[in-house]
C-alpha cells in the first residue's frame, strides 16, 4: 500500500543534510530510494549526507558513482549507491548487483528512470526540484517506510522543540523491544541522547482476557521510565536525567552517562566493577519503593512481580524454545508437569526478600564512569519494566550475565559480597535468599532461552541464538540447588542440563 506523497521543503544544503539524517535513521534492509531530479537539484547531495551520517564519518569520501555505475559501503547498514544515467540497457541492473544489494543493505539510486520498470515494486521515490539552494522533496513511498519517516521527522521536531537546533542526530542502539536510541549532537554542547519509544498496542489477549505485556508487566510507553529514574536519582543512584519529555508520543531527552562499560576490551567482566554492581545492588534494595510514583500529573503505579507474570515468562521456554530445539511442539502433559513444578516454587518465594526489581541489571545497561566516585561512578539506564518482587531476581541478572559468561567463581564472590553487605540487617534470611536466587536465577534462564528464540522466529533476529549455550549452562547451575531437584529432573527428561542422577 503507498502512502500519500509527502512534500518536504528544504531551505538550503544544511537542511538537506539535516533531513538525509532523519532518513538515514529509519532505513532497513530491503529500502530502495529512487532519487528524482534535473543536474544539481541535490540528488548527490542528499545521498552523500546519508551515507556519511550513517557511517558517522562526515569526511567519508562519497564519490558520485556517474563512471563506476556503483559505490558500495560496507557500514552499519550496508548501502549500494548507484547512478543509472550512463546505463545502455535496464537488463545491466542485474550486472551491478541491485537484488544482492537489497537483501543485505539498502540501495540509493540516481537517474532511476533509465529502468523504472526492472526496479522493486515497494521502491521509494524522492523527487528533488528547486533553483537556487532551496528545494523541494516530494516523496511517494509504500505506507510502511512513510510511517517510519514520518516518526522520525516527529523526532526532529522533538529536538527543535526542546530547545536543541539543529543538531547531528547519530544512531545509537535499538535492543529487543520497539525502542531505539540515538547520540545527538548539539552544536556547541555535550552530546545527549534521544530515546525513541513509541506507545505499543497491547496485543491480542492470551490469557483472562489480557495481553502478554500487561501479564508480564512491560512498560507500554515512557512514563516508567521518567518515573523510575527520578527516583533512582532521588536515592542517590546515577539514573539518567530526563532533559526534555514528550509523553504522549514516547520521545525523551536524557543525560548521556558515557560510553565506558563494566567489561574489558575482550568483554570479559572486569571484577571491581562488577563488585560495585553488587554494591549498588545491596543499597537499592534496602530502599523502600513507593507503590506510586508520580510523573507531572500522571501516576505511576509500581506492579508486583506476582506468580502469574513468572508464569508466563517461564511458558516461552515451552512455547518458543522447545518447540525450535526439537522441531515440534511440546506435549501437553509435559507442559503440565513442567507448569506444576514452577508453581510449587513460585509458592516458596511468597516469604522471599522483596524490593525494587530493575529487571535488566546486566552488563549492556551498566555505564562505568572513571571520573566519578562512589555509586556514581555506575551509571544504570534500563528500568521501565521495573516491578517490585524478589530481590535476588536482579542478583541473578548480574550474575548470570546473558550476554556475557560470568565464570562461576566470580558469580560465587558477588552473591557471597551481597549477602555479607544485606546481613546487617536481622530480618535478612541467608538461607532464603539462596533458595530464591536459585529459584530467579532458573526463572530468568528459562525465560531468555525462550525470548533468543522468539526473536529469531519471530522478529528476524537470529543474532541473539549465540548465546543460548550460556544460558543453557546458566541454568544448569542453578538447577543445582536442592530445592530445584523436581524441575532438574523435568530438564534432564527434556534433554537439558545435566543427565538426570
Amino acid at each position: 500500500m503507498v502512502a500519500a506523497p509527502m512534500r518536504v521543503e528544504l531551505a538550503d544544503p544544511g537542511a538537506t543534510a539535516l533531513f538525509a539524517e532523519d532518513v538515514a535513521l529509519v532505513l532497513k534492509p530491503g529500502d530502495c530510494l529512487c532519487l528524482s531530479g534535473d543536474l544539481g537539484a541535490g540528488k548527490s547531495t542528499f545521498a552523500r549526507a546519508l551515507i556519511r551520517a550513517i557511517a558517522d564519518d562526515p569526511d567519508l569520501e562519497a564519490p558520485s558513482p556517474t563512471f563506476t555505475l556503483v559505490q558500495s559501503y560496507q557500514l552499519r547498514l550496508p548501502i549500494a549507491h548507484l547512478d543509472l544515467y550512463r546505463i545502455g540497457s535496464p537488463d545491466e541492473l542485474d550486472e551491478l548487483g541491485l537484488d544482492d544489494a537489497l537483501a543485505e543493505g539498502a540501495a540509493l539510486i540516481e537517474w532511476p528512470e533509465k529502468a523504472l520498470e526492472h526496479l522493486p515494486e515497494d521502491r521509494i521515490m524522492m523527487r528533488f526540484e528547486g533553483l537556487g539552494d532551496s528545494r523541494t522533496l516530494t516523496i511517494s513511498a509504500p505506507s510502511g517506510f512513510a510511517a517510519r519517516l514520518e516518526r522520525s521527522r516527529a523526532a526532529r521536531r522533538f529536538l527543535v522543540d526542546s530547545g536543541i537546533g539543529p543538531a547531528a542526530r547519530r544512531h545509537l542502539q535499538g535492543d529487543a523491544s520497539s525502542r531505539s536510541y540515538e547520540i545527538i549532537r548539539p552544536i556547541g554542547r555535550d552530546p545527549v541522547i534521544l530515546m525513541n519509544a513509541p506507545r505499543q498496542p497491547d496485543g491480542p489477549p492470551i490469557r483472562d482476557g489480557l495481553p502478554y505485556s500487561q501479564i508480564a508487566h512491560l512498560a507500554e510507553d515512557v512514563v516508567p521510565f521518567v518515573a523510575i529514574a527520578r527516583w533512582l536519582r532521588a536515592e542517590g543512584f546515577a539514573a539518567p536525567e530526563i532533559l526534555a519529555e514528550d509523553l504522549n508520543q514516547g520521545f525523551l531527552l536524557i543525560e548521556n552517562l558515557g560510553t565506558g562499560g563494566v567489561l574489558d576490551h575482550e568483554g570479559r567482566p572486569l571484577p571491581e566493577r562488577y563488585a560495585l554492581a553488587i554494591d549498588c545492588l545491596a543499597s537499592l534494595h534496602t530502599k523502600e519503593t513507593p507503590q506510586t510514583l508520580a510523573v507531572g500529573s500522571r501516576q505511576h503505579v509500581m506492579p508486583a512481580y506476582d506468580a502469574r507474570a513468572m508464569q508466563i515468562e517461564i511458558e516461552l521456554l515451552t512455547d518458543w524454545y522447545l518447540p525450535w530445539r526439537r522441531g515440534g511442539p511440546v506435549p501437553d502433559d509435559e507442559r503440565t508437569v513442567y507448569l506444576d513444578i514452577w508453581r510449587s516454587l513460585f509458592s516458596r518465594l511468597k516469604s522471599a526478600d522483596t524490593s525494587i526489581v530493575l529487571r535488566d541489571y546486566h552488563s549492556p545497561n551498566l555505564i562505568w564512569r572513571d571520573e566519578k566516585s562512589g555509586f556514581d561512578r555506575l551509571g544504570i539506564i534500563d528500568f521501565q519494566d521495573a516491578m517490585i518482587g524478589p530481590s535476588a531476581y536482579d542478583v541473578a541478572s548480574l550474575c548470570q550475565d546473558a550476554r556475557v559468561t560470568v565464570p562461576d567463581d566470580l558469580a560465587a564472590q558477588l552473591l557471597d559480597r551481597y549477602v555479607q553487605a544485606r546481613s546487617s540487617n536481622p530480618d535478612f534470611d541467608e538461607q532464603k535468599f539462596r533458595e530464591a536466587y536459585a529459584i530467579m536465577a532458573a526463572q530468568r534462564a528459562a525465560k531468555i532461552l525462550g525470548i533468543f528464540v522468539r526473536l529469531k522466529q519471530r522478529d528476524g533476529k537470529p543474532g541473539y541464538l549465540r548465546h543460548l549455550p550460556r544460558i543453557e549452562a546458566y541454568i544448569t547451575t542453578s538447577l543445582a540447588h536442592p530445592v530445584l531437584q523436581p524441575l532438574r529432573f523435568w530438564f534432564a527428561k527434556a534433554g537439558i542440563g545435566a543427565p538426570e542422577s
